[in-house]
């Protein structure tokens, strides 16, 4: 077989084409010798590309490479065990040992060393001969050449790793030398890395990777996140039998910096001067969608340049926000340690580059960690070692004010920014307190919900509040519920008494599960089974754990009444849907594929879906948080998106006794209060105030 017979285009795009099977495996296939310059490599590009790297070895084929001394961890243990082995092996029994291939394609890592060992695979890392000089080595050049000596040359993005050859959406160029007016350019693409292969190339210096190690000159990327190169890039986890979720490819940076792109509109700029008045302390109170992911980033790249900061710690609730915080550090050309879910992946990794800064080595070390690993001995035994001049960022910072994690947020660190709509915690004083003595209190001016449409942040909308009764059995338990809830806040109501935290929990769901709102549903969708973009909020659950039998139960009503029977096409979108799955998820929905995803709560926190332009809420909490949360989410921008649509049912409370009513109307008024002022922001606020009337007048609340 020959290259020459492939019907190679001129370019492969990841929009169009399949880098790996249309173009990677075939010619490796067909190739007597591939030789690779590249920015950055991983083992798992050997695993992903077997078939075509096992056709390469037999019949006799070679692999050299060049790259950046970046690795995994794994992958530079790897090379040295396979070139330690290469030291031992007398005489290879190649034809033998090419039987048992297959089993080694599993083990991207043994792969590695046995390809190496054998001699199949030649690796040298090429760094600045200047070692003060800025960047890194960034050349994407490979050459396949046949026993015809028939030659492919391809440049561009990808790298060579997994996430090149089929997660990021890359773009290479083809020349081939059968093809007119390629010769020129190959000509020259093979003297380039013949150069590069005999240390010739000036500015650089090529070394095999012995003479790299010793010299401490590998640089090991974090061993848990495919950070990816470009302001855009899609995160995959496990593929087949080859994982890109260690350590792959992205662009490095030695400190913060902020994008040349970037515009900071003026309540960010003023939020980040009242943090530097305020001696570098305060809790930042802004509209969801109003970037404040941005603002910290941004105000992390002005401390670098004003006291040269060593570090960064961001504090996420939950592991989609770490990755998403993840997304907008590279933007600011930054490579975080993902501190969370396994202690052995990330541990090491962080206690060596806390050692490199301390040292003078590093100059900068980002973490993204979540609250839950904040509370654990695996990060809590490296806190103390943290430099003097880090900042700690607490995202939805709400949730550090429960007393486990407030405790565990390290005292050492004093440069401190907390972020939240909604900082003030739900019947929780204490808590609220403990977080603003920590972070410091909030920063005026506040940036509310009508400041973010006014100055564009957030679009405008349009609100419709759908009044829906309980049932008879439900007015009998919420009234009982109410009762003892009445008593729980009598008795000194704090989110930490257990059985208040509780009762609440349970009306929250009896509320979000309310059976008329499935009847309601019916109604607003008979005259909008034509639209697509609509979002479908289902009663209360947990974002990490499982849901609550009242949140499964209608989750599956709520897609059972829009699919089958109204044949409106959904999808379920919760804390249980796989990583990749909801990223696929998304895709279809911006892209109008899917017209409605069926959601619980893992949507409240942080998730990003612009494209959503119809939202029907049957969640209907009292927590004022998930309140702002869920109408923020729905109003963020989009290029499609000129104006939003809220359907939110509110649940009547039923007729109560004299003393449980007393309570109720007090419950009841703050509730009515965010319903009001949401609608009173709406462009139809007066038909949306008429609405609301009838509840206001039926509690004595015309006051509103």
């Amino acid at each position: 077989m020959s290259l020459k017979d492939l019907e190679l285009r001129n370019q492969y795009r990841s929009d169009r084409h399949n880098l790996l099977e249309g173009f990677y495996i075939p010619c490796l296939e067909r190739s007597l010798t591939y030789d690779r310059a590249v920015g950055f490599f991983s083992s798992t590009s050997l695993a992903a590309a077997a078939k075509g790297v096992s056709a390469l070895i037999r019949v006799g084929g070679r692999m050299r490479l060049i790259a950046s001394p970046h690795l995994s961890q794994d992958d530079a243990d790897a090379i040295a065990q396979g070139l330690k082995q290469r030291e031992e092996v007398v005489e290879a029994a190649l034809v033998r040992e090419l039987e048992q291939l297959e089993q080694l394609v599993n083990d991207r890592l043994g792969y590695l060393a046995w390809l190496l060992s054998r001699e199949l695979l030649e690796i040298k890392l090429a760094i600045h001969q200047n070692p003060y000089q800025p960047g890194i080595y960034h050349e994407k050049l490979g050459i396949f050449r046949d026993s015809d000596d028939q030659i492919v040359v391809f440049t561009g993005s990808a790298n060579e790793s997994a996430s090149g050859l089929i997660a990021n959406f890359e773009c290479i160029d083809v020349f081939r030398s059968w093809r007119l007016g390629d010769d020129e350019r190959i000509v020259e693409k093979i003297d380039d890395f013949q150069r590069l292969w005999q240390n010739q190339t000036p500015t650089l210096e090529i070394l095999d990777f012995p003479e790299a190690a010793r010299r401490s000159l590998l640089r090991l990327c974090p061993a848990q996140f495919p950070m990816m190169e470009g302001a855009e890039f899609r995160n995959r986890e496990s593929q087949g039998d080859y994982s890109i979720s260690a350590a792959q490819s992205y662009v490095p940076s030695l400190y913060p910096v902020t994008p040349s792109w970037l515009n900071l509109r003026p309540y960010q700029q003023q939020a980040i001067s009242n943090w530097f008045v305020n001696q570098g302390r305060g809790t930042l109170k802004m509209a969801t969608g109003s970037g404040k992911t941005i603002t910290a980033l941004a105000i992390t790249a002005e401390l670098y340049q004003k006291i040269q900061l060593q570090a960064l710690l961001v504090v996420c609730p939950y592991r989609h926000l770490v990755k998403q915080w993840a997304r907008e550090c590279q933007k600011f050309g930054l490579a975080p340690v993902l501190a969370f879910e396994n202690v052995r992946a990330w541990q090491g990794l962080l206690s060596t580059q806390l050692y490199n800064v301390r040292s003078g080595h590093q100059p900068f070390l980002c973490v993204i960690t979540t609250n839950a690993t904040l509370m654990g001995q695996g990060l809590q035994s490296q806190l103390p070692f943290f430099p003097k001049k880090t900042l700690i960022v607490g995202d939805e910072a709400h949730n550090l004010g429960a007393q486990r994690l407030e405790a565990s947020l390290p005292r050492n660190i004093g440069l401190r920014l907390a972020l939240s709509a909604t900082p003030e915690r739900y019947f929780d004083d204490r808590g609220t307190q403990a977080l603003f003595n920590y972070f410091g209190q909030v920063l005026e001016p506040e940036f509310t919900l009508k400041d973010a449409i006014q100055q564009g942040a957030l679009v405008h909308y349009l609100y419709y509040p759908v009044l829906v009764e309980l049932t008879e059995p439900e007015i009998e338990v919420y009234a009982e519920l109410t009762s003892k809830i009445g008593r729980a806040i009598a008795i000194g109501g704090d989110e930490d008494n257990d059985n208040l935290t509780a009762l609440l929990i349970q009306r929250a769901r009896l509320v979000g599960a309310a059976a008329n709102k499935l009847e309601a549903l019916r109604e607003i969708m008979r005259s909008r089974l034509d639209t697509s973009h609509t979002l479908f909020y289902c009663g209360d659950g947990s974002v990490e754990d499982d849901l609550s039998e009242e949140s499964q139960r209608q989750l599956e009503a709520v897609a059972r009444i829009l699919a089958t029977e109204m044949g409106y096409g959904v999808a379920t979108y919760t804390a249980q849907t796989p990583l990749e799955e909801r990223e696929d998820l998304r895709r279809e929905f911006e892209l109008g594929e899917l017209p409605g995803l069926v959601a619980i709560r893992c949507l409240d926190e942080g998730v990003d879906i612009p494209a959503i332009q119809t939202a029907v809420i049957l969640a209907s909490s009292g927590n004022p948080r998930q309140f702002v949360q869920r109408r923020g989410r729905i109003l963020r921008p989009h290029p499609n998106k000129q104006r939003a649509t809220l359907f939110d049912m509110i649940v009547l409370p039923p007729d109560l006794e004299r003393e449980t009513l007393e309570i109720e109307r007090n419950l009841l008024r703050k509730e009515l209060q965010r319903f009001a002022e949401f609608a009173d922001l709406a462009d139809n606020a007066g038909e949306a105030r008429v609405k609301l009337l009838a509840l206001q007048d039926r509690y004595g609340l015309l006051d509103l």
